[in-house]
């Protein structure tokens, strides 16, 4: 006997079907009643918040968030709302009243009979009162003023012309003398500059004779040059050269010593330096005293300068 192979095809489909239903009953309806539980309020997740750990307090500031005012909208029309926001429906109708009786009452018609009104004496004669009181007032006030503000001026005046002001004090208690480089030279550091004085000159009890020949060591700064003067024949001060046209230390040369100079105080610092096992120190030395003996300046004959007693020695 031949099997037919659809008929196989169709009972095993109906057999699917059929096993599926009864499984799917016996899931939803045959499960135990008393352990459904009834959903009497739906869960809500709760909300977990994480707090951020700061290293400082700037940080937990700057992280602060602006909190803004929220107010709730009126549920009335602000038309409505008089001044001090009270709600009152017939607003508006009461303000149209107000300025109606307002034009009612300063207007000078009388609407019900169609004439003008009388003026009222008595008002009118109280109000022009006070205001000449408040005119009369001002101008005692106003007139007030301008006296005491002439009492003041006559008394500026008198004190002005009462005082006997003192000549201002000129500082000359720092002794100086006027010298000239003796003549054209061409200066290095530590080299010696000849001047002499130009006038006769006293200083603490020395005398010093015009023509006086001194001495000075040369030392370089940007756009200056110094002079350091130990002693004016062997009178025993120190002084310090100042330029006669500026008033300020030294002879102004314009120059560029920024970097000589930056030479030489990096050689000075050199000379503390003291380490052993390194000797390219002394050959960066000798390159920097090298460097400065070469920095040279001309300073001409007849230049005028003002010695100064230094008054820190």
């Amino acid at each position: 006997m031949k099997i037919d192979k659809k008929k196989i095809t169709f009972a095993v489909v109906i057999g699917a079907v059929v096993i599926f239903i009864v499984a799917y009953s016996i899931l939803t309806f045959g499960g135990d009643k008393d352990e459904q539980d009834e959903l009497l309020q739906p869960l809500v997740p709760t909300l977990e918040t994480v707090k951020d750990d700061y290293t400082s307090r700037l940080d937990a500031v700057d992280d602060l968030k602006e909190v803004r005012e929220t107010n709730a909208p009126s549920i009335y029309d602000e038309k409505y709302l008089d001044s001090t926001g009270v709600y009152d429906p017939d607003f508006m109708e009461k303000e149209k009243i107000r300025l109606v009786d307002s034009i009612y009452t300063n207007s000078q018609i009388d609407y019900s009979t169609g004439t003008y009104k009388k003026p009222n004496l008595v008002k009118e004669n109280v109000i022009s009162t006070v205001t000449e009181k408040e005119k009369e007032n001002q101008k005692k006030e106003e007139a007030e003023a301008l006296r005491i503000e002439a009492k003041e001026m006559a008394l500026e005046q008198q004190l002005f012309f009462a005082s006997n002001p003192l000549p201002n004090a000129v500082d000359d208690s720092t002794p100086s003398v006027n010298v000239i480089v003796d003549r054209k030279e061409v200066l290095r550091v530590n080299d010696r500059i000849e001047m002499r004085t130009q006038h006769d000159v006293t200083i603490e009890g020395y005398f010093i004779p015009r023509n006086t020949q001194l001495f000075g060591i040369v030392s370089f700064k940007p756009n200056r040059v110094l002079l350091e003067i130990e002693n004016i024949k062997n009178i025993p001060f120190a002084f310090k050269a100042y330029d006669y046209r500026d008033n300020l230390e030294g002879i102004y040369i314009k120059n560029s010593f920024r970097e000589e100079l930056r030479q030489q105080v990096l050689g000075d610092v050199i000379d503390d330096i003291n380490v052993p096992g390194i000797p390219q120190v002394s050959g960066v030395k000798k390159i920097f005293q090298r460097s400065n003996r070469q920095v040279k300046v001309t300073v001409n004959n007849n230049y005028v300068l003002t010695l100064k007693v230094d008054t820190r020695q």
